[in-house]
């Protein structure tokens, strides 16, 4: 449908694509990844026609359209209700319906045949082409992605910018082209309208190249992944997760073909060495050289995916309860967002709070963070340090400042070069981490502002968003780091691999409370379906009455309350758990040190004693992750529970 050949494009003097190609069948829904500044914006804007390259061969089948979702707004009449906008997507129906009403009106005081006969013409294109539908569809649409019903006929200036660009992908998606191209498409969605847009995307009928951070969004969307490497587009037919297998195999078997090269190559020039000045061996030597002007060098394979290692640290650890919730209400006006609500946060949690938008998820991490009045109490435990991450944090930045000296002048104890590492993981490398913070884009300040915020001597962290201006390559290191973080994070966040890659705990929002899930995203998302399968029935069900005897009334809060008694003693014996688990490491890492003693390491008999203890919790350990494990699968179904 789309062919792309002998494509070279340079910007600034850096050369971006040089003779590359790429060609997208029908119905193919491709993923373009690569390194920060390699190229995929410019790539889709070079397809689009917006951007002129240096040369190109570039042809689309005739009849097919393409459009793009961009992170702009566009010019749009914002004064006209969300519904009207979205419906845009069918103007030429939209026409089309004008001119029936207006024929209509002509026919009811003139009954001329010719009108009577354009009438139905046009009533059978409209309803062949889906025109009665056209309302329902958009109304779909905008609430399969997050809108209320109450929120269609809201005009689009009363939303936030996140919920505008909602908008702009709902009409993109009704006006259905046949080439899509998708630029950060989840940064404003939320995850229960991830699912949504990805189950939306599976069955569209046209080609979609998306560009994207959010693997798991790509893993699920994608059946083809274009690498931007060496200023070529290299394919690979597979979703994310098959990609990154593949590149690895295909960087392993380059660099062996290298290795394997080299070899031949050293031992040629070693004979031609050898023999050169022998007449007898002239004519092998000068075959040998031959072959080594005609021979095809294979570049060794390069990994273009930072390894850089870091950790964040912190001086003085928190005392046990890092944060106690008690009777917290917050409103906005009329709109309840949370009525009494109590949670708590122990040492050690890294918890993410997830749900839709609108449900209070960065209302609470102000709230946590003392930036939003409540009623009710929410205070931190002993020796407690906090430390906030939000947009609005570029504010606190010095714009006069370069961008290490401000990391520098936080006096978090971290020399030089480890500040140079932490830049370098959030896209600052070379002679970019002296430029004046003033002069950095939206995003570059977000960066600086989340750097700053994890080199303090903070215990307690609360992040919102931190991912949203980071390329995969820095999220998994972030994502790293923070899963070696000693100390408690409270993160919103719409990244689910890197939810799961750091969190152990979900915090939810239902009926204005905090509800707490003990696990990963993954098992709290199939515990969520699962409890969803089971309170929707099957159609047709009806629900009957219960008009029976105040026994059966009786018996039935016997058994509710005996339902919430077991999840009590559940959550109770979790806890329980999870504090032995806590003594238990502490204990084993003292242990390990121990080892580590070249004294006791070289003493045979108190050696075989620090070894059997060490055995010995970690059969204890094992036992209680296996009951933790049951436990936490239990809380699905209290009835299980023995």
């Amino acid at each position: 449908m789309l062919s792309i050949n002998n494509l070279t494009y340079h910007i600034g003097g850096r050369s971006l694509y040089r003779d590359a190609s790429l060609h997208i069948n029908e119905r193919d829904k491709v993923g373009l990844v690569g390194i920060n500044g390699s190229g995929k914006t410019t790539l889709l804007k070079i397809i689009l026609g917006e951007l002129k390259p240096d040369q190109c061969d570039i042809s689309i089948q005739k009849g097919k359209s393409i459009d793009i979702l961009t992170q702009e707004i566009g010019d749009i009449d914002e004064d006209l209700s969300i519904l009207t906008i979205a419906m845009q997507a069918f103007q030429s129906l939209i026409d089309m319906k004008e001119e029936m009403d207006r024929l209509a009106g002509e026919i009811a005081v003139d009954h001329h045949a010719k009108k009577i006969e354009k009438l139905s013409s046009l009533q059978t294109q409209f309803e062949i082409n889906g025109g009665y539908a056209i309302q329902s569809k958009a109304e779909g649409i905008l609430e399969g992605i997050g809108f209320k019903t109450d929120d269609l006929l809201r005009p689009m200036s009363e939303f936030s910018g996140g919920w505008k660009m909602r908008v702009i992908l709902s009409k993109l998606l009704l006006e259905k082209p046949s080439l899509l191209l998708l630029d950060e498409p989840t940064n404003h969605l939320d995850l229960p309208s991830i699912r949504w847009f990805e189950n939306y995307i599976r069955t569209y009928e046209g080609s979609i190249i998306i560009v994207s951070h959010d693997r798991q969004f790509l893993d699920n969307t994608v059946n083809k992944i274009v690498d931007i490497e060496d200023e070529k587009l290299i394919l690979y037919k597979g979703n994310y997760s098959f990609y990154m297998e593949e590149k690895t195999s295909r960087a392993e078997l380059q660099q062996n073909a290298h290795m394997n090269q080299q070899k031949k190559i050293r031992e040629a020039e070693k004979f031609i060495n050898r023999f050169r000045a022998k007449a007898s061996k002239a004519r092998q030597v000068q075959s040998r050289i031959k072959l080594m002007d005609k021979i095809e060098l294979i570049e060794n394979s390069k990994d273009s995916k930072k390894t850089i290692d870091f950790e964040f640290r912190f001086e003085k650890p928190s005392g046990k309860q890092v944060l106690e919730i008690s009777g917290l209400s917050k409103s906005y006006g009329p709109e309840v967002i949370f009525s009494h609500t109590s949670s708590q946060i122990i040492r050690e949690d890294k918890i993410a709070l997830i749900g839709a938008n609108g449900m209070g998820k960065t209302t609470l991490l102000k709230i946590i963070a003392g930036g939003e009045e409540f009623s009710g109490t929410c205070s931190m435990g002993f020796q407690v340090i906090p430390a906030y991450y939000a947009q609005h944090q570029i504010d606190a930045l010095d714009y006069r400042h370069e961008v290490l000296q401000e990391l520098i002048l936080t006096e978090s104890g971290y020399t030089e070069l480890e500040l140079r590492t932490v830049l370098g993981s959030f896209l600052f490398s070379g002679d970019d981490v002296y430029k004046k913070i003033g002069n950095l884009s939206g995003g570059e300040k977000s960066r600086v502002a989340l750097a700053k915020t994890l080199i303090s001597k903070a215990n307690f962290l609360i992040l919102d968003e931190p991912t949203n201006h980071l390329d995969m390559y820095s999220v998994d290191i972030l994502s790293d780091a923070l899963a070696g973080y000693k100390g408690t994070l409270i993160m919103v966040s719409h990244d689910r691999d890197f939810i799961n890659n750091v969190a152990n705990k979900i915090w939810y929002i239902e009926n204005r409370t905090i509800k707490e899930y003990p696990g990963t995203l993954d098992e709290y998302l199939y515990w969520m379906d699962n409890r969803s399968a089971k309170t929707t029935k099957p159609a047709g069900e009806t629900k009957t009455e219960n008009k029976g005897t105040k026994e059966k009334n009786m018996a039935d809060y016997q058994e509710k309350k005996e339902l919430k008694r077991k999840i009590r003693t559940i959550k109770k014996d979790i806890e329980s758990i999870e504090e032995k688990i806590h003594s238990l490491e502490t204990d084993k890492q003292e242990i390990e040190y121990q080892m580590a003693i070249p004294a006791n390491y070289a003493d045979f008999e108190k050696l075989n004693i620090l070894t059997a203890g060490l055995e010995k919790i970690n059969l204890e350990l094992d036992g209680l992750h296996r009951d933790w494990e049951v436990l936490v699968v239990s809380l699905d179904d209290p009835d299980t529970a023995g």
